[in-house]
């Protein structure tokens, strides 16, 4: 059974400080691991992805079967249905055309001084999509992850997906295909992190890496980064769903365990000014797991990491959404637009009892690629505009220099910068010549 809390309880806070805290992440010590495996690719490169590939993956490659060829990827989207294939065509559609409306413009404009200023956007040149393999290989996270890059300019674009046991997902390649993937690599684990960050003889290396996985992979994108971007450290997926009164208990209960279904480690919550509704909501997850195919999975995560929070009012509830900062946020509730502008902290707002999440996860539109752990306080979900950065820009004329260039150099002499204010001032004394 998931923990119940009141907040009218003494000690409430006492326990939902202890629920905020709870380390759901399964975080062996991989770091030395992780350590040893990008240093050995970075030595023997190719060699070395072949070997952990054979080790890890049970497969054998050489640098020639590294990555699909075209006939391989032809031959594998063939055996893709029409009703797949139409499924995950409208899926790509609807978010690239959601993305397309992220892409932010250039700006330059002259200030008062006669200084003209401003900034401009540009795609990073290469990035790599890491998608796990094997039981989590999902061909939505290849469409949430590619499309944004492809919209925001990116001209290389590279996918890294295990094949264990030599297992391929023909809707992974098909959705690599409509999102404009070049190249898709069979190799995975911390291995892939290593050779998409520094290369190796077949691998060109790439400017930022994107994508879900493991505690190895998540630990060799936390010892990557700086040599190149990463979007986050994603860990376990979580849901918090405020509701009231007038939410079906059934509906509500399978979209808590559409995330708790993911994984052991998920988090589920269920947050209601309403007691009925908490225990007819958490009777409806018991019937609900009795026929669920992912039950084991889907009753660990609701027995060791549910929650079920009874609060005074709506006001309440989201104000402990905010604290919570869920991944996905669904608003059950009468006017779920009142309540959502309470809301600052989510990675993502389903708005009303007609919005499940799972629709987010796939044909929506925004990205499914979230933050987690609390980290959506401080931090939003992949976009274009992880895929692009900013460089500003500023021209002075002789005008605007003799204006605002005296300040300048007295900032320079303030902070013992010699070389810095002399260059401002050679400037200025070919002016005052």
């Amino acid at each position: 059974m998931p923990q119940f809390l009141n907040t009218a309880d003494a000690g409430f806070e006492t326990a939902f400080t202890a629920l905020l805290g709870m380390k759901r992440e399964d975080s062996p010590d991989v770091d030395a691991t992780v350590a040893g495996i990008i240093a050995d690719v970075r030595a023997r490169g190719d060699a070395a992805v072949i070997d952990l590939t054979t080790k890890f993956d049970r497969l054998d490659l050489t640098p020639e079967t590294l990555a699909f060829s075209a006939e391989e990827m032809a031959a594998e989207i063939a055996k893709v249905s029409a009703e797949d294939r139409a499924a995950l065509e409208l899926a790509a559609e609807r978010i690239r055309a959601y993305h397309s409306r992220q892409m932010p413009e250039d700006a330059e404009w002259q200030d008062a001084s006669g200084a003209t200023l401003g900034w401009r956007w540009t795609p990073v040149s290469a990035a790599g999509l890491y998608v796990p393999g094997g039981l989590a290989s999902y061909p939505s996270s290849v469409l949430m992850n590619a499309i944004p890059a492809k919209v925001a300019g990116v001209e290389r674009l590279v996918i890294a997906c295990p094949t264990p046991g030599g297992a391929v997902n023909p809707l992974v390649l098909l959705a690599a295909q409509l999102a404009g993937v070049d190249t898709v690599y069979r190799i995975g684990g911390a291995q892939a992190i290593a050779a998409l960050a520094y290369g190796t003889a077949t691998i060109h290396p790439v400017d930022k890496i994107t994508g879900p996985g493991n505690a190895f992979v998540a630990a060799a994108k936390r010892r990557v980064f700086g040599k190149v971007g990463i979007d986050m450290i994603a860990g376990p997926s979580e849901i918090l769903v405020i509701a009231d009164a007038g939410g079906d208990p059934d509906w509500i209960a399978l979209d808590l365990l559409s995330q708790a279904e993911h994984d052991q480690s998920a988090q589920a919550i269920l947050v209601t000014p309403d007691a009925g509704v908490a225990r007819a909501v958490t009777e409806a997850v018991e019937r609900q797991l009795q026929v669920l195919e992912r039950r084991e999975i889907a009753g660990a995560s609701w027995r060791d990491f549910g929650a079920v929070i009874v609060t005074r009012d709506l006001g309440e509830a989201a104000a402990l959404s905010n604290r919570v900062a869920p991944e996905h946020l669904e608003l059950c509730v009468a006017d779920a637009d009142a309540l959502s502008r309470k809301i600052t902290h989510a990675g993502a707002i389903f708005l009303g009892h007609w919005t499940p999440e799972a629709i987010g996860d796939y044909v929506g539109g925004p990205n499914h690629v979230l933050p987690t752990a609390r980290s959506a306080r401080f931090s939003s979900g992949l976009s274009v505009l992880d895929f692009v950065k900013r460089t500003t820009i500023a021209r002075m004329t002789p005008e605007a220099l003799a204006a605002i260039g005296p300040a300048a150099e007295r900032l320079a002499q303030s902070e013992s910068l010699q070389a810095h204010g002399l260059s401002v001032r050679a400037r200025l004394d070919r002016l005052n010549g």
